[in-house]
């Protein structure tokens, strides 16, 4: 029986709470420190004009839509500003496919940031580097250098949906395809830069085909190791152009879902609860089936409000539940470093013993 067969089996028909054990167990054996992270940040969408068409997106709209909007840099420096004095230490840039914007506007953005709002800047999604390469008749990897040269400091998994190219065919066939968005994955990686990798699952796509998607992370990140953390969360229906008569996910199947993608993808070190689109408890929940982080304080968040998922927190509540989940609560950086109380980032395998560790890691 081969080794995706067996992920079906299990991901399909294992008990529940038989499958939350197997993935908590994987979980401890890469983390056994018994810290649980999370990032303050805040999700910067500069453009929500788009002509991608994707079925299951609420927040884009058309060039000429009266609601079209582009944020100046000045709106974005008072953005960076307003996270940073939250405590933030990152912003996560994305935005539409705008065919109005030129290359240059990138590249000057981003030397306008590190300038005026030094920040890491986690941005610009492989289906953007696909889409500025076919705009612009630039060669990915062109792109990508001179995204990284201008000061781009890492690339989001966004726009990864379900990496089965059945499924994008149907959900966004305007947009990178599933061979296109791992390639340009992979030339990050070769460039030196680090980036998450998603899955957003409930597209209609099998059981089979989200398997299919996490041997196909797995398989890049042994080729490459430029994948710090993987991040799922089911397709929010309300308010999209083609998919809101879909229904929603439930926990369960959320559950399930975390919980084989942390016993697959056994070469990728994070694996993030989906707070956001679940709610806190799941959240919380999904710290025992594979979860090693907690996400994001998430300053601001448009795309998934849009529609119709809202939930808020405080970085007290993200502490506190991660407390009662009995796990130490950690502030980190983008590439999973801990922030300890003096300022100082280290890997969380220079961390002590988790009952040493409490005392100064609650304080950070």
């Amino acid at each position: 029986m081969s080794e995706a067969r067996d992920l079906l089996d299990l991901y399909t028909r294992a008990p529940l709470l038989e499958l939350g054990d197997l993935a908590d167990r994987a979980r401890e054996r890469r983390h056994p420190h018994g810290v649980v992270t999370y990032i303050v940040d805040r999700n910067i969408n500069y453009t929500n004009v788009c002509v991608a068409d994707c079925g299951f997106c609420a927040f884009a709209r058309r060039p000429k839509h009266a609601e079209g909007y582009t944020l100046s840099f000045e709106q974005i420096g008072e953005k960076i500003e307003e996270t940073k004095a939250l405590g933030g230490v990152q912003i996560l840039i994305q935005g539409g496919h705008n065919p109005y914007i030129p290359f240059g506007w990138y590249l000057d953005l981003l030397r306008y940031i590190k300038a005026y709002h030094p920040i890491h800047v986690h941005g610009f999604s492989p289906s953007e580097v696909d889409f500025f390469a076919t705009r612009f008749r630039m060669d990915a990897r062109e792109v990508v250098r001179e995204l990284r040269a201008a000061g781009l400091d890492s690339i989001p998994g966004g726009g990864g949906e379900i990496l089965v190219q059945r499924v994008r065919d149907i959900a966004a066939p305007k947009k990178a395809g599933a061979d296109r968005w791992l390639e340009i994955m992979e030339i990050a990686h070769e460039e030196g830069m680090k980036t998450s990798v998603t899955m957003m699952y409930g597209l209609g796509e099998t059981p089979a085909e989200r398997i299919e998607h996490l041997t196909r992370v797995r398989d890049v990140q042994a080729r490459t190791g430029g994948f710090t953390a993987f991040i799922t969360w089911p397709l929010q229906p309300e308010n999209t152009p083609e998919f809101s008569h879909m229904a929603k996910t439930d926990a369960t199947e959320y559950l399930r879902t975390v919980a084989i993608s942390r016993i697959a993808l056994d070469n990728v070190p994070n694996l993030q609860a989906s707070w956001v689109t679940m709610g806190m408890k799941v959240g919380q929940t999904a710290l025992r089936f594979g979860c090693n982080d907690f996400g994001s304080l998430m300053i601001e968040e448009n795309v998934v409000s849009a529609a119709n998922t809202t939930h808020r927190t405080t970085i007290d509540e993200m502490e506190r539940l991660i407390r009662d989940a009995g796990f130490t609560p950690a502030r980190r950086t983008q590439d999973y470093r801990v922030l300890l109380p003096s300022g100082e980032a280290v890997a969380a395998s220079a961390l002590p013993p988790a009952d040493a560790a409490v005392p100064a890691l609650a304080a950070a």
